[in-house]
C-alpha cells in the first residue's frame, strides 16, 4: 500500500512480484530504455555518415538516466503524446542534441523496441527462477526416490509409486517449459528501424536512396541493443504475434505450477506432505489449529490469472488492422507487464515451497498399508491361476470380497480385512501364502526408484549443469 493508502496499487507490485521484476517494468527503467534507443539510433546514423557530432552523443550519454517523471507527466498532459513528452524532456537535458533526436524514427521505434528489451530481460529473470525451481524439485525427487507411497488416479487409490517419482512429474513439466522459454528467447526478434508503415521510407530519404546504408542502419541499431538480427518485415509495429508467443510460454509455466500446487494441496489434505509453515504463521482467524496450504493456493490463484491474461495478446494479435491500429496499446501495457509480474510471483512461490517440503513417512506408510491388500489382488489372481484356478471365477470373488472390505473401512473399521476374507475362502487355499503386506513396500513400486535415478541423470543433470550460474537467489515469500 502507498504511504497514504489512498491510491490503488496492483497487488502484483504491492504483495507478490519480486523487486527485480518490478524494477524491469518500472516507469524509470522504461524511460531509460527509450533514451538508449535514441542514443543507439543517433550513434548508428553518425557511423553511417549523417551530420551528427560526437559532442551531441556525449550530451545524450550524460543524461540517459536523469529521468524526471513529474516533468514528463506535465509535458504529456499538454502534448497528449507519451513519446513526445519523453522526447521533449530528454531534449531539455541535452539541448545541443535535441535537433537530431528521433531522426527518421516513429513512436513504434521507441515503444516496440523498448518493449522487446524489457520482455527479454523479464524472460531472463523468469528463466533463472525456472531453473532454480527445477533444481530444488530434482533434489527433492532424489531424496525421496525410495519413499513408497500410494499412487492416485482420479484421486482414487491406484498402484504404488514413490514420492520421488511423483516429484519427477513436476520436474518434467518445468523442463518442457524451460525448453519452450529458451526457444522463445533465442528467436525473439528486434524491430529496429522500420519507418512509419514499415517501408523505411524516412531512412531511405535520410541516406539519399542508399538501400545498403538503410539495411546497415537496421543492423547496427539491433546490434547495439544486443540482437544479431531484427524481424524481416513489419507494418508500423512489429507483429503482435511475438507478444502472443511470449504469453503462451508464460501460460505454460503457470499451468505446470498450478499442477504442482494442486498436487500439494491434495497431499496436504491426506497428511502425507505439507508446504513450509512458519513458526508464527496463522492458518485461520477462527480455527487456531488450521495449517492451510496458503502458498500452494496462492500459486493456483496467480496461475489462473496468468493463464487468463495470456489470452489478451492472442486477441490483440488477431485484431490488428493492416499496417497498425491503436487498440493494441492500452491492452499491451496491462497484459504484458501483468503476466510477467504474475509468473515471476508464481515461480518465487514454487521455489519457496520446493525448498521446504515436509514429508510424513509414517502417514504415507500407514495410508499405503491400509490400501495395499486391494492393490495386491492382481498378483494374487495371477498366481492363483498359475496354480490351476479359474481366472474369471476368482476375479468375481475378489471383487465381492474387496467391495465388502472397502465398505467396512468406510463404515469405521480400523484395518483392511480383505486378506482375512480371502483366507477364509476355500477357493484361495492355494494362494494363502501371498496374503500378506509385510516386507519392503518398494517391491510394489515397479521401477519407480530406478526411473527417478535415470531421469535425473539423463534429463535433469545435463540441463542444470549447463545453467549453474542461474541457481540460487531469494525464495522468501513476501506476504
Amino acid at each position: 500500500m502507498n504511504k497514504e493508502g489512498e491510491t490503488y496499487i496492483s497487488p502484483l507490485s504491492g504483495r507478490y512480484a519480486s523487486e527485480a521484476m518490478k524494477k524491469i517494468w518500472s516507469p524509470k527503467h522504461v524511460a531509460r530504455q527509450w533514451r538508449r534507443l535514441w542514443l543507439w539510433l543517433a550513434e548508428s546514423e553518425r557511423e553511417l555518415g549523417l551530420g551528427i557530432e560526437e559532442s551531441q552523443l556525449e550530451s545524450m550519454r550524460a543524461h540517459l538516466d536523469d529521468v524526471d517523471l513529474a516533468d514528463i507527466a506535465e509535458r504529456e498532459a499538454e502534448l497528449r503524446h507519451d513519446v513526445m513528452a519523453h522526447l521533449h524532456s530528454f531534449g531539455a537535458l541535452c539541448p545541443d542534441a535535441k535537433p537530431i533526436l528521433h531522426w527518421g524514427a516513429t513512436s513504434a521505434f521507441i515503444q516496440d523496441n523498448a518493449d522487446i528489451l524489457i520482455i527479454r530481460d523479464s524472460l531472463g529473470l523468469l528463466r533463472a527462477g525456472l531453473v532454480d525451481a527445477i533444481d530444488k524439485l530434482a533434489r527433492f525427487a532424489d531424496e525421496q526416490k525410495e519413499q513408497a507411497c500410494l499412487g492416485y488416479t482420479h484421486f482414487q487409490t491406484a498402484q504404488p509409486t514413490t514420492v520421488g517419482k511423483r516429484a519427477t512429474l513436476w520436474v518434467q513439466d518445468f523442463l518442457i517449459d524451460l525448453a519452450d522459454l529458451e526457444y522463445v528467447m533465442e528467436t525473439l526478434s528486434f524491430r529496429s528501424v522500420k519507418g512509419t508503415t514499415g517501408t523505411q521510407a524516412s531512412f531511405l530519404t535520410l541516406f539519399e536512396d542508399d538501400h545498403a546504408k538503410v539495411r546497415k542502419l537496421e543492423k547496427l541499431v539491433a546490434q547495439r541493443a544486443g540482437f544479431e538480427r531484427s524481424i524481416g518485415v513489419s507494418g508500423q509495429t512489429i507483429t503482435r504475434k511475438q507478444d502472443s508467443r511470449v504469453a503462451n510460454v508464460l501460460s505454460g509455466i503457470a499451468q505446470s505450477a498450478a499442477k504442482f500446487a494442486n498436487d500439494m494441496r491434495l497431499l496436504q489434505h491426506l497428511g502425507e506432505m505439507e508446504e513450509p509453515f512458519q513458526k508464527k504463521q496463522i492458518g485461520s482467524s477462527a480455527m487456531p489449529y488450521k495449517r492451510n496450504p496458503m502458498r500452494a493456493e496462492r500459486i493456483g490463484a496467480l496461475a489462473r490469472f496468468a493463464i487468463a491474461t495470456s489470452q489478451n495478446p492472442a486477441y490483440t494479435a488477431s485484431s490488428q488492422w493492416l499496417e497498425r491500429t491503436l487498440d493494441d496499446s492500452a491492452n499491451r501495457r496491462l497484459a504484458m507487464s501483468e503476466i510477467c509480474l504474475t509468473v515471476d510471483a508464481i515461480l518465487h512461490l514454487v521455489r519457496n515451497v520446493s525448498d521446504g517440503l515436509v514429508v510424513h513417512p509414517k502417514r504415507i506408510e500407514a495410508n499405503l498399508r491400509r490400501e495395499l491388500p486391494f492393490l495386491i489382488t492382481e498378483t494374487i489372481l495371477m498366481e492363483a491361476v498359475k496354480r490351476g484356478a479359474d481366472r474369471q471365477e476368482l476375479h468375481e470373488k475378489i471383487r465381492v470380497h474387496a467391495r465388502a472390505a472397502s465398505d467396512a473401512l468406510k463404515d469405521g473399521a480400523d484395518r483392511n480385512d480383505l486378506f482375512d476374507r480371502l483366507g477364509a475362502d476355500p477357493d484361495f487355499a492355494g494362494a494363502r501364502d501371498l496374503l500378506t503386506t509385510e516386507g519392503d513396500l518398494l517391491q510394489w513400486c515397479g521401477r519407480a526408484p530406478v526411473q527417478v535415478q535415470e531421469f535425473l541423470v539423463d534429463e535433469v543433470s545435463p540441463v542444470l549443469a549447463a545453467r549453474r550460474e542461474l541457481l540460487g537467489g531469494d525464495t522468501e515469500v513476501r506476504v
